[in-house]
């Protein structure tokens, strides 16, 4: 590796209340600079380029003195090269993951007054830097309680960012639209939930958001009014502790804490970030000693879709028949299955007494399907009756479990999220989180934890008309940055956008191969199809749906951006699937095959028909012969979309 790729220097300016760092990523586009005096702060570059300006560091404390500046070094900082190779028990983009970075830790201590010491962790790797605290107890016994993180991010004030706006009392399910907004016009209240995308110029891309998050609040950002000419300073937001006004404690701790990774993805283009792997990187490895029994999968799911859920015996076989008829191995049982929920008198050991749950069960085996449980967050919590009930399904022989309504991401509910998941590989079941926050790469410390929520999803469409063309490809260049999202995609009864209103049956507005794009580019190891099956047996692209799979060996980026379209290509052994969706505009998009292995491919496609425009459910099917490298000619009507597999010719 060479020299100018890898550096490190420490500057001793007049003394040592005057110190900077530098460390670059090991291809040495990608440089962090830290400096340390009156105050502590860093700055980002990428190609000789500032993106993060000067933005500060540190802690604000109850009861102590802000910790900010004022520090000498304990160690001589040096820098690492480091790499890993790990396969994932669940892939969700790529079957193995390579990667390399550059490491450094500035163990620094106040240098007056309490002489508090902090831990400062660096890593920079060719695709964005990553950084967190390590803070220790105090001299006074007791907890420390943190009331702000002052981490920054100074960026250009004509940067647009792509915000999802929440309410200040910080209680939501993550469930927004993602709005190009220009960053000097965010309002000063401004709540943005990440990932938060950032177009600086057309050649320079971030994405902020955090991986790891344990043992304290969730992050939001925030905007400031001071800043740099030029620059508009925006601020790290953490979630109140329950109880807790926005500017009361947010964690506590009593002896070494470390933080989450704040991560800053950096890039020539949004579309790149989508193929990384840096949110599982900074996450442990694999702390189970067995997962043989987690099998991601496609899921069919009761009529909470298309009418309100009948909680009957006879139905929930009829999606059972729907899950075996497609090949899939899931079925997800929903709300009401144990009978009134959050509630006093809610038990979730019980099934509701119009349902056989043996016979179910024992029907399901039948047909080779498994069954989920739909669980409020209440009900698991009250009396830890979540131990009893995942023992209880364990014997059943449950797959898995759906926990809704958390709508918080505070230091309490983050540690309730890890004891869940815990408990529930003690017994054999795979998790998804529902009214979630977003991902932290979790899922690869505990790969039963197979995906969550936290996104404006296909429910939506229900009882409203905010899911648009524009926010499902935005979706693809922002939420999904974070890691897995139970978008519940498959909606079959289509409509042109003109004539989209929320009503039951639920319709979608966008063509069927649109909807058939959503199990291609959004990645969700446990993909839950929403739609009845009287709406999709026999229909156009279900065969489709016997296909695709719900894990990668490999992802790539194709062709798009953020709310006008996407294409990835995904591979899954020797096939290479491909997926597209658009906007509201008609368009014409030229794919290179060239990720495609060399040598001659049998092509079967899914591609929106010449009358989508009137008649968005039809679709045009076509097998054609194609080499590897040739250009593929893709069109796209209003809010439609492409899907197609490459076989290897034989």
């Amino acid at each position: 590796m060479k020299n100018y790729l890898i550096v490190l220097c420490l500057l001793l300016v007049s003394n040592l209340s005057a110190q900077q760092w530098q460390i670059a990523s090991p291809d040495g586009k990608i440089q962090m600079r830290i400096h340390s005096g009156e105050n502590l702060g860093y700055s980002v570059s990428y190609n000789g380029k500032t993106l993060v300006c000067d933005s500060p560091l540190g802690f604000e404390f109850k009861g102590e003195k802000p910790m900010s500046g004022g520090f000498t070094l304990v160690n001589t900082p040096s820098m690492e090269a480091k790499s890993d190779t790990w396969v994932p028990v669940v892939k969700n983009k790529h079957g193995k993951v390579k990667v390399s970075w550059n490491e450094m830790t500035l163990a620094l201590k106040e240098g007056a007054g309490d002489r508090r010491r902090m831990d400062f962790i660096v890593r920079v790797y060719d695709d964005g830097i990553a950084f967190r605290y390590q803070l220790y107890g105090a001299r006074k016994i007791g907890n420390r309680q943190i009331t702000r993180e002052l981490t920054g991010f100074s960026l250009p004030v004509n940067a647009i960012g792509w915000a999802a706006k929440y309410k200040r009392n910080y209680t939501s399910s993550q469930e927004a639209e993602f709005v190009p907004t220009r960053l000097g016009v965010l309002p000063v209240d401004t709540v943005v939930g990440l990932p938060f995308l950032v177009e600086i110029d057309k050649q320079d891309y971030i994405a902020i958001t955090e991986a790891h998050i344990d043992d304290y609040p969730g992050f939001y950002i925030g905007k400031s009014d001071g800043g740099q000419e030029g620059s508009q300073m925006l601020v790290t937001k953490l979630s109140p502790l329950p109880g807790e006004k926005e500017d009361g404690v947010k964690a506590r701790f009593c002896e070494k804490k470390a933080t989450p990774w704040r991560v800053i993805m950096i890039g020539n283009h949004p579309g790149k970030f989508i193929e990384s792997e840096l949110v599982y990187n900074l996450n442990p490895p694999c702390a189970l000693d067995d997962t043989s029994w987690i099998k991601p999968g496609m899921c069919a799911w009761d009529h909470w879709w298309s009418g309100e859920v009948k909680m009957e015996t006879n139905v929930i076989k009829e999606y059972i028949d729907f899950a075996s008829e497609q090949g899939w191995p899931y079925m997800l049982i929903d709300w009401q299955w144990y009978g009134p929920y959050n509630k006093v008198e809610a038990d979730i050991t019980k099934p509701a007494p119009q349902l056989n749950m043996p016979e179910i069960l024992d029907y399901a085996r039948s047909k080779n399907v498994r069954c989920w449980l739909w669980l409020y967050c209440t009900d698991v919590n009250k009396d830890d009756s979540y131990k009893e009930a995942f023992a209880l399904y364990e014997k059943w022989g449950i797959a898995g479990v759906k926990i809704d309504f958390m709508d918080r991401d505070d230091q309490d509910m983050v540690n309730w999220y890890h004891r869940i998941v815990k408990e529930a590989a003690k017994h054999k079941l795979m998790v998804n989180f529902h009214g979630a926050y977003k991902p932290d790469g979790m899922e690869r410390t505990y790969p039963n934890l197979l995906t969550r929520e936290g996104v404006m999803g296909g429910e939506y469409s229900k009882f409203s008309a905010r899911v648009t063309p524009e926010h499902n490809v935005t979706l693809a260049f922002t939420r999904m940055l974070a890691g897995p999202m139970d978008y519940t995609p498959g909606g079959f009864l289509n409509v042109p956008m003109k004539d989209f209103k929320p009503q039951t049956p639920t319709t979608v507005p966008n063509t069927r191969c649109a909807e058939l794009s959503k199990f291609v580019i959004y990645n969700s190891p446990l993909t839950v199809m929403c739609e009845h099956p009287r709406y999709a047996l026999g229909q156009p692209g279900i065969d489709f749906l016997k296909l695709v799979p719900t894990v990668w060996d490999d992802t790539h980026f194709l062709a798009g951006y953020p709310g006008e379209y996407v294409a990835l290509a995904k591979r899954s052994g020797e096939q290479w699937f491909i997926g597209a969706m658009n906007n509201s505009t008609k368009r014409e998009i030229r794919i290179d095959t060239s990720f495609l292995p060399e040598g001659n491919y049998e092509l079967t496609y899914w591609a929106d028909a010449k009358n989508t425009s009137k008649q968005p459910t039809q679709v045009s099917k076509k097998t054609v012969c194609i080499s590897s490298g040739k250009l593929l000619k893709i069109k796209m009507g209003s809010g439609g979309g492409y899907v197609g597999v490459f076989t290897p010719a034989k």
